[in-house]
């Protein structure tokens, strides 16, 4: 059996199962969830966006298509390998640990579908709050697009089977110890692999909270990617805007 938890994201994310039980992911949502996000933020055409957590590049290598300077880094190698075949002037890949700054000042900066909450270390995700303030010019804003929590929790599917590719992925989630959870086990060219999912259960009130102590303001917070209002019971994203 092939097991790591200790630093999932580091393990889990660098496989190909990943992509493959993912793989249904909606682009057309993700680019209109793009176009209206830098038009609300009145980024200017040629502006410089940093996608922290980028995973394959797939909201990088929209934002580019669409007309800005985009750079895309993520702490898996494979998958930065692989977005690096679509680099361009204008649009660059590198590896990164999002809880040091970037060596460079962005007129933006999102980390978008859920890629914060994975340490086991808070002072982590206090890290990686501060370096996002680091990488934002004078004119910046910083974009946080995370699960809301209290709606996923009150949601939340126990059990499942997905098949994809001819691979059944059993997967069971469950709260413990303020993550939310998620143990994947499949069987792929005859080997059992398991991996697991953690992320913090941020709120709002955790969120403000890191704000608060990062030094960074709280301008808006949106519960869709059509920027509708948030409400805790009932929307199921949370995004928020910050400098």
């Amino acid at each position: 059996m092939t097991n790591n938890t200790t630093t999932w994201f580091s393990s889990w994310f660098d496989t190909p199962y990943y992509h493959i039980l993912y793989k249904d992911r909606d682009d057309t949502e993700a680019q209109a969830f793009m176009e209206t996000l830098t038009d609300y933020l009145n980024i200017p055409e040629g502006g410089t966006i940093l996608d922290l957590a980028c995973g394959k590049g797939r909201h990088a290598l929209y934002l580019n298509k669409i007309g800005y300077d985009v750079t895309g880094v993520d702490l898996s190698e494979n998958s930065i390998k692989f977005a690096k075949q679509f680099e361009n002037h204008r649009l660059k890949f590198d590896v990164h640990n999002m809880c040091k700054p970037y060596h460079k000042e962005f007129d933006a900066v999102f980390n978008l579908f859920t890629s914060f909450g994975y340490f086991e270390d808070d002072a982590d995700n206090l890290k990686t709050i501060k370096s996002i303030k680091a990488e934002l010019n004078e004119f910046g804003f910083g974009v946080i697009d995370f699960m809301n929590s209290e709606f996923v929790i009150d949601n939340l599917v126990p059990e499942e089977i997905k098949t994809v590719d001819g691979i059944d992925f059993h997967l069971k989630r469950f709260v413990e110890d303020g993550y939310i959870i998620k143990d994947i086990t499949f069987t792929a060219d005859d080997k059992l692999y398991n991996f697991q999912e953690r992320v913090r259960g941020f709120t709002l009130a955790d969120f403000e909270l890191l704000f608060e102590q990062a030094g960074v303001y709280l301008l808006e917070v949106f519960g869709d990617y059509k920027l509708r209002k948030f409400s805790a019971k009932t929307s199921e994203r949370l995004v928020m805007i910050f400098k």
